[in-house]
């Protein structure tokens, strides 16, 4: 046959329809027989999706074709072993999905990348390697997924707990961050005795300690404020309450001289006359002490700066003390009452007319501290000395700061001080066997016994009335058995010798 003939068939026999072709998906090799057998049988019902694969094989060479299959066979067999999810109980962190993912992708993919760098037999011979190691892989992933978990479950814990104990033991240096991974890394570690003591530590004995801390190692000092149980007593507030009071007390004082330097037609026994009528008015309304001292101050306030008439000097007074009520009573007496006190001498009009210009003077700036806001915890300081409290103490003091409002020249002295006094001259009256003075007034009154001699000396005279002052009304409220007769009280020894020890 001639060589060209020989040609032409061969090229006619290359042209023939292939018959029986078989998907090279379809084709069941050794491997693939060998997977089917370890799968227990699963046959594909996947060939519809790859009829696109089957057009590009048909028209590519046989090298290409041969590659081809040696990828289909490796990307069936690894598609034999269906995707399983690792079986925990109670996993709730999100996270464990994806990382279990993860882990099983990056084996597939690296399975791929080493079947295909190799000759098609062994690329063969590593995927039934590959088809066999896969379940314990994921075994082993599984196992490590778990003890992750575990550890995270650990960690958790011990981030919830240990913030807690920090922010209660309220530790002056916060851990570091280093030591912060080492205490997270350790199953819950040790905690050191100092810290167990501060965390077993209460809230109650925290505040106690950090009051005391304020308060300074000063010898012989009684702790008053280490009462914390009683939430009106703010004890842990208490020294930088009264210690910003004491700065308000130079801020917001009256003239000392107002009399002198702009009143004209009042005089300074005119206005204890007004304050005696007005402790009548109290004790009329019941009202409490905190008004009477307030209505004081609003008055010497308003003086210090304003000119005004005799005839309207008790107009003022019962302004004021309508101003104080509302300011400090639960219910303050009403405007017509004021002006009934007065037998009708203002009408309603005029009085409030007053209340407006003395409040718009002031700013409505009604928060001063008094006498008697020092007072009390003055007392206080003085009844810590006492295994029972002395409540002749405490009248007798309230009834020497109370004359000092009648006399104007007590203006000079600061409320602080005058209370400070009153202490002092009271539990010298009562007591003339010991000092009437310790370490804990000192502290808590910030003045020593040499400062408060002037003060003491003068309302001894006022104790005394030495100058014969017919002003009676504190007097007589302070004979009353209810206030257990402290105005009749006396020292039988003057108050000088004390000074002169």
């Amino acid at each position: 046959m001639p060589r060209s003939s020989k040609r032409l068939a061969s090229m006619n026999k290359e042209n023939e329809p292939i018959e029986n072709f078989e998907e090279p998906i379809g084709r069941i090799t050794r491997a693939r027989s060998k997977a089917l057998a370890a799968a227990g049988g699963i046959c594909f019902s996947s060939r519809p999706s790859f009829k696109q694969d089957q057009k590009h094989v048909l028209g590519m060479n046989s090298k290409r074709a041969a590659s081809d299959e040696n990828k289909a066979s490796v990307t069936a067999t690894v598609g034999l072993q269906p995707k399983r999810r690792a079986v925990l109980k109670d996993v709730t962190n999100a996270s464990s999905d994806s990382l279990y993912m993860d882990c099983i992708n990056a084996t597939e993919i690296q399975t791929i990348k080493k079947t295909n760098t190799g000759p098609s037999q062994k690329n063969k011979e590593m995927v039934e390697d590959n088809s066999m190691e896969i379940p314990s892989v994921e075994e082993d992933v599984k196992a490590r997924l778990a003890e992750d978990l575990s550890k995270i479950r650990m960690v958790e814990a011990q981030e919830n707990t240990l913030p807690v104990i920090l922010e209660e033991s309220e530790l002056a240096e916060p851990l570091s961050h280093c030591a912060r991974e080492c205490a997270v890394a350790d199953a819950m570690p040790p905690i050191p005795a100092s810290i167990m003591a501060v965390v077993v530590q209460s809230p109650q004995e925290k505040e106690e300690n950090g009051v005391c801390e304020k308060l300074g190692a000063s010898k012989g000092v009684v702790d008053i404020d280490s009462n914390l149980k009683d939430p009106q007593a703010c004890g842990l507030y208490a020294p930088d309450i009264y210690n910003n009071i004491r700065v308000t007390e130079l801020n917001q004082r009256p003239s000392t001289n107002y009399m002198e330097q702009l009143q004209q037609d009042i005089t300074p026994s005119m206005r204890g006359i007004l304050i005696d009528w007005l402790v009548e008015v109290s004790e009329e309304y019941k009202l409490v002490p905190d008004t009477l001292y307030l209505t004081v101050s609003l008055i010497d306030r308003f003086l210090s700066h304003n000119f005004i008439e005799k005839q309207r000097l008790q107009l003022l007074g019962v302004a004021c003390m309508l101003i104080a009520s509302k300011y400090e009573e639960i219910c303050a007496p009403r405007v017509e009452e004021f002006c009934f006190i007065t037998d009708n001498t203002y009408t309603r009009g005029e009085v409030l007319k007053m209340e407006s210009k003395v409040l718009n003077f002031l700013y409505f700036q009604l928060s001063v501290p008094t006498t008697k806001t020092f007072l009390r915890r003055f007392i206080q300081a003085a009844q810590a000395t006492y295994k029972v409290p002395c409540i002749e103490l405490e009248f007798l003091a309230n009834y020497l700061a109370e004359l000092t409002l009648l006399d104007y020249n007590f203006l000079k002295f600061l409320p602080s001080l005058i209370a400070a006094s009153a202490v002092f001259l009271a539990r010298r009256t009562l007591n003339q066997s010991d000092h009437p003075w310790n370490p804990t007034l000192e502290h808590y009154t910030s003045y020593k016994a040499s400062e408060l001699k002037t003060t003491v000396l003068a309302m001894e005279d006022l104790q005394l009335n030495t100058n014969g002052c017919s002003l009676n009304a504190i007097r007589e409220k302070y004979k009353q058995p209810k206030f257990k007769c402290v105005a009749t009280m006396t020292s039988p020894e003057g108050v000088v010798s004390v000074f002169s020890r």
